[in-house]
């Protein structure tokens, strides 16, 4: 099993910043201000022979009852729960304060295996600024900048000497399978559904605009089948994103998107379908991912306006027919088993593979009962077909004059292949390969 290393501390310590550091990645967003991370974020990483979980948590401020400093607490203490080694990260800069002491009161009854990190110590000398972190009785202070990455080798091989090189298989199998961004516009529920999926409260879902601000991913199976749900930030018109920190997790949200598998686009029933869903959507379907529509909130509305919803959704979302439509309320956990049936219909078609013969007979009988349009005096030849790709599918198709198919007849094509194959779930590619022909230069 990995050791999973939790990194603990109160608000701008730069948890974050070592995140990255030990993971050689740049997932967790940071920036010079409080409050940042929120949720639990997983991330793996590796010294030598020896791999490690390692979990980015929110700013600790345990004494919290209430709000999404609360929540942000919750999670905090739920990641101290699961650690094999907690480090907990100080201010070498901001120096000693009351906030620390609480916060090491409470890590010292956890129970778990502790280091105490002086972080942000650049340029500063090592034993001053541990000195006066004694105080908090837990141990020689490691002296450490995750920023430039002082100290940071030698305090791995510190936590994980008691661990050793073995890692199950069927943990790096865990990692596979696919994964699947939940996306939409700001406070439709997509970490509420990630709970629901998950049965636990594993990212914070807060009735409040943003409070997802970072993409998080998170290993989760069902019946045997591995997947990684990813929650995103919500995405809201380009003129109504102001905060440097929000076109940060636009960005992230994006990204996730186009490294997922499948996209659960999430709207609310409560609200008509904007323009930005319908952007949401539009992005998805540029980025080629398959797609999975979820309705959600369909418990808090009435016959009439679920009748209105279903309009909205056939004129304004109209491009999405290939994907499958659910009705769910993810806060009562309605209909959110057929979310993740649609989930695996979609990514198996996504990567499914075609046989060219098969894709042949397919184009042929097309051109069959349809013909390519005359452009000129040129009619294009559509003469065999094979797969280039996954994820999206991606067709390839030979012949002769093949740049004077118009995109109406491409789109004609894509909705035979789909319909052929029975592909649910995901859009479709065609690309076109015209052969050369050996007179076009010759008099």
């Amino acid at each position: 099993m990995k050791p999973t290393l939790v990194l603990v501390g109160r608000p701008n310590v730069g948890k974050s910043t070592l995140f990255n550091r030990l993971t050689k990645t740049r997932d967790a967003l940071v920036a010079d201000m409080p409050g940042l991370t929120r949720d639990r974020h997983y991330g793996h990483g590796r010294l030598g022979n020896k791999p490690f979980l390692v979990v980015d948590t929110g700013g600790f401020e345990p004494q919290a009852r209430t709000g999404i400093v609360y929540e942000m607490a919750r999670q905090a203490e739920a990641a101290i729960a699961e650690a094999d080694v907690v480090l907990f990260l100080v201010d070498a800069r901001a120096g000693f304060t009351p906030q620390d002491q609480v916060i090491a009161d409470l890590l010292r009854r956890s129970g778990r295996p502790l280091h105490l990190l002086v972080n942000k110590a650049e340029g500063m000398d090592r034993a001053v600024v541990a000195a006066e972190f004694h105080e908090l009785g837990l141990g020689e202070p490691r002296v450490i900048s995750g920023a430039h990455g002082e100290g940071v080798r030698e305090l791995l091989d510190l936590v994980l000497a008691p661990f050793g090189e073995e890692v199950d298989e069927a943990e790096e199998v865990a990692g596979r399978g696919p994964r699947v961004a939940i996306a939409g516009r700001p406070n439709v529920g997509k970490s509420t559904l990630i709970n629901a999926l998950l049965g636990e409260d594993r990212v914070i879902a807060f009735d409040m605009p943003g409070t997802t601000r970072d993409a998080i991913e998170v290993p989760f199976e069902r019946n045997g089948r591995h997947y990684t749900l990813i929650d995103t930030a919500g995405l809201r018109r380009k003129g109504r994103v102001f905060e440097a920190i929000e076109k940060f997790s636009v960005i992230k949200t994006l990204q996730a998107v186009e490294e997922a598998n499948v996209v659960v686009l999430m709207v609310d029933a409560s609200q008509d379908i904007s323009d930005q869903d319908a952007h949401i959507a539009g992005f998805c379907i540029e980025a080629g991912r398959a797609l999975v529509l979820a309705v959600n909130k369909w418990d808090a509305i009435d016959d009439y306006r679920r009748e209105r919803i279903k309009q909205d959704i056939a004129r304004k979302l109209n491009f999405l027919g290939f994907a499958k439509v659910h009705y769910i309320s993810a806060l009562e956990g309605q209909g959110i088993a057929g979310v993740l049936s649609s989930v695996d219909n979609a990514y198996a078609a996504a990567m499914i593979k075609l046989p060219t013969p098969q894709l042949t007979r397919v184009l042929q009988a097309a051109v069959q009962k349809q013909q390519p349009p005359r452009r000129g005096n040129v009619r294009p030849k559509l003469r065999y077909a094979h797969q280039g790709g996954s994820n999206p599918p991606i067709i390839v198709i030979h012949g002769n004059a093949l740049d004077a198919v118009p995109d109406a007849y491409t789109r004609y094509l894509e909705k035979t292949f789909l319909e052929a194959f029975n592909l649910q779930g995901t859009p479709l590619r065609i690309q076109y390969k015209s052969s050369h022909n050996p007179f076009a230069d010759k008099d």
